[in-house]
This record gives structure tokens, C-alpha cells and sequence, in this order.
């Protein structure tokens, strides 16, 4: 990995940070079990991007699986550029021994967000790692700055490889229940012989008493929404997916697949003995799922002592069913707030903008069409062609897609189809999940954040309109819906380009569970959407126009800022080389 702060290509006046990237397979036993997993530069979770807001992002990929491969950056909005967004819609996959760089900027962004491979079940295997996004010194933090930052993935984890969890879904079978729940690619401390065996290694958080660290912990896992705790220690929740959030306290937080999260955790314990830190399986019978837990150890340098007894409880809500819905309600946007901006988050009045078009979105339970298990979006299960569709149009390629998926869920059989949301330019959309399976689905929409103004149980009907949260409903790009429920999502529609909008969660996403979303300006300018990349790569109607690439690949250590640009610059130059 290569990584440096230069004078950047775009923006004159923005760093850009480098980093040169093998993505390849290597053994690891995090369960106990040697199996195959993905690892990004050797390291498994993947190396963390470190930059601060505005800065341009380069990094070559070099593809080194033997299938093919796209980085998404969940979270980062990719203003004006969907060319690098890193999914089927936007991008020709990176083919295997193949490298390709992708360019972008975090503009006007800030807060925790991570990237993973976007096909085929790849992150059932690996291949994540962090995004942090700083704040510049111009724009005041909300809270002192931290002692200490620490990045915790969380998710659960199969020991079968992916290829084989993707021939299950393609057989018609349902994944069953995960082999356990991975903490930074770590198995459980073994807090109970029985449970867990011996001998494998877990994650261990080093901190120092009376000091306060942020925990930036992210949901990476294949379906599975965990509830997350540290013994003893309180949560003070203060930035959620680039939003700095009221600064409220809890002992425990459900986290859904695709969620991020920022907390200040101040060690405040006497450290009579180590802490337990636990993400375990929610919505599920916890008799039966006890397996599926992550248990990791927080350890005071004064530490007296190894961390036993049983692990903290998890909430007790099997009567009250709407614990996690009015947690999820309670996480609201700090007003006052700056962000990416000095000026405050409120100043956008997202509730007093008339909404010019609704759409619903329903997914059910898997359905067979056409003798194979699908998931659908108003009766519709997306089918990617071989072509991206951003590609497509701007080579006028038609037949592609259809421009026609329904604002409400159709009253017909399913079918499988690549029917794309039409999007106006600087409009004001309102999107309504409503999940009618019986499991926790959440949404991501790339290229967006969006107001979630409400959600509840039920059938979602206009009036619900009048409960929305007009004032300072979080603003995401990630949300859960929970089963047999709605959720209501506000979106200004300025990020010209096509968007992915998808469930989170990698079995039904696998099967069909996602659309794309089409933001044109009318008048053709660079300003609102940059041209096609140079290095772009073509397939599909457009594989003639593909030219043959030479394969190099060398890794690099750190480079830092000032006397060593030059070799920034040559490191660059020679990742560019290597496209055409």
C-alpha cells in the first residue's frame, strides 16, 4: 500500500491521498477453521482510508481473485463522479490479474464509512476495511477531540467460502444460520468453553484509564442485525454515516447490516478485570443463535485481571416489540452542528420542501420466477446486464434497461427485469420502504444521504405523513426497515448520475432486492457530472472498444507529506501507466 498527501489532479487546492491495492485470497482461521478470505493489501479487515473532508482519493486496485471484482465506498456520495460509485450499473468489473484506479473526492463530507467488494457475495469473504473522513480545522467538532480512534467491524461470519454460500442461493436454499460473528476478522474470547472453542484468537482494544476514545464500528456481516455493548462503559452516540448526531448515551445499540456508527466511550472503570465487548444476533430466537455472538476484550492498561463471568444481557424486549424501532427514532441530527461546513446541519429546511414525487418500494419473501429463487422491488427482480448502464447512455447504446420502474409495487406476478427509477434533476423525492418478509431489511442508496422522517409497524398510508419528523430526522445513508414495517426516506436529488439502490443485506440483494435510480441534468455541462474517466474499462455491447492491458503490480510503503512528493507523483504516474 502507498499512500501520500500531494498537490492533486482535479482540485487545486485539495490533497489527495494514494494507496496501491493487491486484492487477493489468503488463509485465516477466525472461527477456528482454516478457510479462504479476501484480503485487501495482505490485510484482512482491509488497510483504513484516512483523509479529511474534500481531499481526492486515488487508488489502483489490483485484482488478484480468480473472479471479478469492484470496490464500492458505502456512504461516499461520489458528487458528480457515479463513474468510480464501484457496482454493476456504473462500472465493467475489474477482471481477474486486472488493475484499475479509481479517482474520487469526499467532497463536502465528513464522519465513518467503509468500503467492500460489491459482487457476487464477495464480503461474505472479506475484502473491507474503514473510511474516515476528519472534519477541517476551519469547521468546530461537537465534542472534544478524542484520545484515541479506534475502527471495530462487526458482522457475522460463515465458514463456508462465498462461492459456495453463492451456489446456495442459486440452489433455491436459504443460508441458515452463521457459524458466529467476526470483531476486526476475530473469533470470540472465549467467555464460554462450551461455546467456543479453544484456541481461537480474539480482538483485544488496548485503552488507558480515565481517557475517552471514539469507536467507529460498522456492520459489515452477510444478514444479520447485531446488538452492540461494552460492560459497563456507556455509548454516547455523536456521528452516524458522515452526520453529527445529538449526543445521547446507551448502554446497548442495535446495529443493522450496512450501518456505521460513531461513539465516545470514556474508561471510567477501577479495571478490577478486563471488559467484554459484544455484538450479538438480534431478531432471531437467542436460544438458538447463541453461537452467533462476537466477543471481544477491552483491556485497561491497569488491568487486574482476565475478563469472566457472563456477558452483559442484551435488551429484553420479547414483549415489547418496539424497543429498537423507538431507539432507531431517537437517533436524531445535532441542528446546531456544523459538518463538512461551518454552517449549522439544520440550515438545509428539508421540511419545508414540497415533495415532487413518491415512490414505494415493497420487497416479500423470496419467490420463485422462472424455476429460480429471486427477491424483488414492487414485483421486480433486477437482473444486471452485462452492460453498465451509465456506459450504455453515453454511448448510446439502447435497449439496455427501461426507464419505467413503478412509483407503487405492481399488481401482477413477479418478473426479473432492469427497470431503472426515473429521477428529476433537483427534485424532491420521498421513498418508502415497506417490508413485508418476516426479516430486518435495511436500504442504501448510493450517491445519497436521506432524511429518514419515519418509520413504524404497519401498512404505510399517506396520513402517515402526518407523524413525519419535518425538524431534525437523521440524515443517512443507510436505514433499516423492520419486518412487517415502513420507513420513510426524504432525498434532494442534486448528485446527477445512476445510483444503486439496494438492500444491504447480501442474500436478497444476491437475488434481486435492488434497483438503480437515473438524476439528469438537461443541460449538458461538466459542472454537474464529470466526464467518463480516461482509464474507463468497457464490456458487454462495449468489450470491442476494450484494449488489452499490460499486468504490473508493485507494492510500496507510506510515503509522507512534503520532501517526498516526487515519489508520490512518480508512484501516481506509474499506477496510471498501467491503464489505458
Amino acid at each position: 500500500m502507498a499512500a501520500a498527501a500531494a498537490a492533486p489532479l482535479c482540485c487545486a487546492n485539495d490533497p489527495t491521498a494514494y494507496f496501491n491495492w493487491d486484492v487477493s485470497y489468503v488463509t485465516a482461521s477466525p472461527l477456528g477453521v482454516p478457510q479462504q478470505v479476501i484480503a485487501v493489501a495482505k490485510q484482512f479487515p482491509g488497510p483504513i482510508v484516512n483523509v479529511t473532508t474534500n481531499w481526492n482519493v486515488v487508488v489502483n486496485v489490483r485484482n488478484s481473485l480468480d473472479e471479478d471484482l469492484l470496490l464500492t465506498w458505502d456512504g461516499i456520495q461520489m458528487r458528480k463522479n457515479c463513474w468510480d460509485d464501484g457496482v454493476l450499473g456504473t462500472n465493467c468489473p475489474i477482471p481477474p490479474g486486472w488493475n484499475w484506479t479509481y479517482d474520487f473526492q469526499v467532497k463536502d463530507q465528513i464522519g465513518s464509512f467503509f468500503y467492500f467488494p460489491s459482487l457476487g457475495l464477495q464480503r461474505a469473504a472479506g475484502g473491507y476495511g474503514g473510511i474516515i473522513v476528519n472534519s477541517r480545522d476551519v469547521v468546530p467538532v461537537p465534542f472534544a477531540k478524542p484520545d484515541g480512534d479506534i475502527t471495530l467491524f462487526i458482522g457475522d461470519w460463515y465458514i463456508k467460502n462465498h462461492t459456495d454460500l453463492r451456489k446456495m442461493l442459486d440452489d433455491g436454499k436459504d443460508l441458515g444460520m452463521p457459524d458466529g460473528v467476526l470483531m476486526n476478522g476475530k473469533g470470540p474470547y472465549r467467555y464460554n468453553a462450551t461455546l467456543v472453542p479453544d484456541g481461537i484468537d480474539h480482538e483485544t482494544i488496548n485503552v488507558e484509564p480515565g481517557k475517552t476514545y471514539r469507536f467507529r464500528i460498522h456492520n459489515v456481516g452477510v444478514s444479520t442485525s447485531l446488538n452492540l455493548r461494552i460492560q459497563n462503559h456507556n455509548l454516547l452516540l455523536v456521528e452516524t454515516e458522515g452526520t453529527h448526531t445529538l449526543q445521547q448515551s446507551y448502554t446497548n445499540l442495535d446495529i443493522h447490516v450496512g450501518q456505521s456508527y460513531s461513539f465516545l466511550v470514556t474508561m471510567d472503570q477501577n479495571a478490577s478485570s478486563d471488559y467484554y465487548i459484544v455484538a450479538s444476533a438480534r431478531f432471531v430466537n437467542e436460544s438458538l443463535w447463541t453461537r452467533v455472538t462476537g466477543v471481544a476484550i477491552l483491556h485497561y492498561s491497569n488491568s487486574r485481571g482476565k475478563a469472566s463471568g457472563p456477558l452483559p444481557d442484551p435488551p429484553n424486549d420479547f414483549y415489547y416489540k418496539g424497543f429498537s424501532m423507538n431507539q432507531a427514532r431517537s437517533i436524531r441530527t445535532n441542528l446546531s452542528a456544523g459538518a463538512a461546513r461551518p454552517n449549522p446541519q439544520g440550515s438545509f429546511r428539508y421540511g419545508l420542501i414540497n415533495v415532487t414525487r413518491t415512490y414505494m418500494l415493497r420487497n416479500m419473501p423470496p419467490v420463485i420466477i422462472n424455476g429460480k429463487l429471486r427477491t424483488t422491488l414492487n414485483g421486480i427482480s433486477y437482473s444486471p446486464p452485462t452492460t453498465p448502464l451509465r456506459l450504455a447512455d453515453h454511448h448510446n447504446k439502447t435497449g439496455v434497461y427501461t426507464l419505467d420502474f413503478p412509483t407503487r409495487p405492481l399488481d401482477e406476478p413477479p418478473r426479473i427485469g432492469t427497470s431503472v427509477i426515473n429521477g428529476s434533476y433537483r427534485g424532491f423525492m420521498e421513498i418508502v420502504f415497506q417490508n413485508d418478509d418476516t426479516k430486518v431489511q435495511t436500504y442504501h442508496i448510493d450517491g445519497y444521504s436521506v432524511f429518514v422522517v419515519g418509520m413504524d409497524y404497519g401498512e404505510w398510508t399517506e396520513d402517515r405523513r402526518g407523524n413525519y419528523n419535518k425538524w431534525d430526522a437523521v440524515y443517512r445513508s443507510t436505514t433499516q426497515v423492520f419486518p412487517g414495517a415502513w420507513t420513510a426516506v426524504y432525498v434532494s436529488l442534486d448528485n446527477v448520475g445512476i445510483w444503486n439502490v439496494r438492500a444491504e443485506n447480501l442474500d436478497t440483494w444476491y437475488l434481486g432486492q435492488e434497483a438503480y435510480m437515473k438524476i439528469v441534468n438537461p443541460e449538458r455541462t461538466n459542472k454537474t457530472e464529470l466526464p467518463v474517466p480516461d482509464n474507463v474499462l468497457y464490456c458487454g455491447l462495449l468489450q470491442y472498444l476494450q484494449k488489452p492491458q499490460t499486468h504490473k503490480h508493485s507494492s510500496a510503503s507510506s510515503v509522507s507529506n512534503g520532501g517526498k512528493l516526487l515519489l508520490a507523483w512518480i508512484l501516481l504516474l506509474a499506477s496510471l501507466a498501467l491503464v489505458p
